[in-house]
């Protein structure tokens, strides 16, 4: 089995970057990942001043077949991370903008899938933080998220789930990073429980696949993720998204309308990035018999 290791990354999301490592459609490659501070906090909590990279991704992987046009499926098969995770302070940003408070960097102990923080015993979900292809046009930091995935800090990209993204370049060039042992929706303090580990996946050129943002499907649920300025925006994107997909599965305009009004749920992501992220969610049945 493929593996790329956690010292082939980059920092910018890009076509023009050269493939780490190159699969067929339908193989399954391991990338090693660092976490999101690159490797500079230490088991004892203490920082590195070394110049590192700012979110590293694992990558790219150049996927044979993958084709503008088309999409790219990812199966998440395991998300294995090391044994203690790191979290930084967020005094005066963003929902803390009104707090102040020194900048401090935490170290945590994992007792086997539990942490424990504050007296509070909390079970880990391991998910993945930055996962994405190279965008249309510029490149894009891998602290942003967009429609080509990249920073999207969806708690629900878990083992057992699998995500589709549009593809913009030959290859598509998928690229991972920033595992958190756990993290709430909205990573509202800046931060999820930052750890490094080793992501497996099974990758797929689906041709003909028009996308307009990642479709992610995990459990009984397809969801369509989407950022932008406001949570406004990005819920809006969402929504479109499921609704241009359920109109290109036959259904009535107004049908699907109905349906997602009764049926469809919106989560935010995180409110803590460039641009913030939204994912709405329907039953995964309404998208039956196309190909999910």
């Amino acid at each position: 089995m493929l593996r790329i290791e956690s010292t082939c990354k980059v920092d910018r999301l890009s076509r023009e970057n050269a493939p780490a490592a190159r699969c067929k459609s339908g193989d399954t490659v391991t990338f090693a990942t660092e976490d999101c501070y690159d490797g500079a906090v230490s088991r004892r909590g203490e920082r590195s001043c070394d110049a590192r990279m700012e979110n590293p991704a694992t990558g790219p992987l150049f996927v044979e077949g993958a084709m503008p046009g088309g999409a790219l499926k990812v199966e998440i098969l395991s998300i294995k991370t090391r044994p203690w995770g790191a979290m930084g302070t967020y005094f005066g940003k963003g929902a803390f903008r009104k707090y102040e408070g020194n900048y401090e960097m935490r170290a945590l102990e994992f007792d086997g899938d539990f942490v424990t923080v504050a007296g509070h015993r909390l079970r880990l979900e391991p998910m993945i933080g930055v996962i994405g292809v190279a965008p249309m046009g510029e490149a894009v930091p891998t602290v942003t998220p967009g429609p080509h995935g990249g920073n999207m800090d969806c708690s629900r990209i878990v083992a057992g789930s699998s995500i589709y993204f549009p593809v913009a370049c030959e290859g598509a060039l998928l690229a991972m990073g920033d595992l958190h042992a756990l993290m709430g929706d909205g990573e509202v303090f800046g931060y999820g429980l930052e750890v490094s580990g080793e992501v497996t996946v099974r990758v797929s050129a689906v041709p003909k696949m028009t996308l307009a943002q990642p479709l992610l499907l995990e459990g009984g649920r397809a969801m369509a993720v989407a950022s932008a300025e406001t949570l406004d925006e990005a819920t809006d994107l969402a929504v479109q998204a499921l609704y241009e997909l359920l109109l290109s599965r036959g259904a009535d305009r107004v049908e699907a309308g109905l349906l997602l009004s009764l049926k469809c749920d919106v989560a935010v992501c995180q409110i803590v990035d460039p641009l913030v992220t939204v994912r709405a969610m329907i039953p995964r049945e309404f998208l039956a018999n196309g190909g999910w």
